[in-house]
């Protein structure tokens, strides 16, 4: 007797502010069999809030070196559970899984071995964004992070040339330290910057390079949390 394989859910959660949580979400989570993390820690205070009781285990932990994404070890164990019949959640930090993050190489192993994958959707930090840029986002360029050392003059080089708006993420660490770069490239655009999206402390920076890269010099206490950015 065959086996009917499970289904992989890509469910969506909050950026921040845990009332974000759809009601399907939350269901999907508790029916599942498997919850499958980025850090179970963080995913823990999400389903201790919600009260779902449901196993967790991570997933993506120690995937880069030298800027790489190395295979998940665990696509062959999570497949395995799949196809035999278990239903399995995957879902990141925070946000929409797959984006950003190496949760579509289990999806593509999913797919090859024909296993039903339905989305959850929900909040993503991009979508966020572009929903207050005020601007006209039918066209945009999405690039993800920047690189962290090699290739990221040419990384911002490319952002300059795009003729659409560009949206990526970007990191404590190397806000203010690309914003000179781009600044130092001189270009004749505008920014508009999200950080802490739906937080208690979230902002919206909008103005040329050289305004939103004097106003973070002059308030350093401000860089902090996950920022991103568009380019237009």
């Amino acid at each position: 007797m065959t086996t009917n394989p499970g289904i992989l859910y890509i469910v969506a959660t909050p950026i921040g502010n845990l009332e974000d949580m759809t009601f399907r979400a939350v269901r999907a989570l508790s029916e599942v069999d498997l919850i499958v993390c980025e850090d179970t820690r963080v995913t823990k205070r999400l389903l201790e809030h919600y009260e779902v009781k449901t196993h967790s285990i991570s997933f993506y932990q120690n995937l880069k070196k030298g800027g790489a994404v190395k295979p998940v070890p665990k696509i062959e164990f999570l497949t395995s559970e799949l196809k035999s019949g278990k239903n399995l959640a995957l879902v990141t930090d925070a946000g929409t899984p797959g984006i950003s993050d190496p949760g579509n190489q289990l999806v593509a192993k999913a797919i090859e071995e024909q296993i039903p994958v339905i989305p959850v959707p929900g909040a993503s930090a991009v979508t966020t964004l572009a929903s207050v840029s005020g601007i006209d986002l039918s066209e945009f360029v999405f690039l993800g992070f920047p690189p962290h050392k090699k290739g990221r003059e040419t990384f911002f080089k490319r952002v300059v040339e795009f003729p659409l708006p560009v949206m990526f993420y970007e990191s404590p660490h190397r806000v203010l330290k690309n914003l000179e770069l781009l600044q130092k490239l001189q270009i004749d655009k505008k920014i508009i910057l999200g950080r802490e999206l739906t937080k208690m402390f979230e902002e919206i920076v909008r103005g040329t390079v050289a305004e939103v890269l004097e106003y973070f010099q002059q308030n350093p206490s401000k860089v902090k949390g996950e920022f991103v950015i568009i380019i237009h």
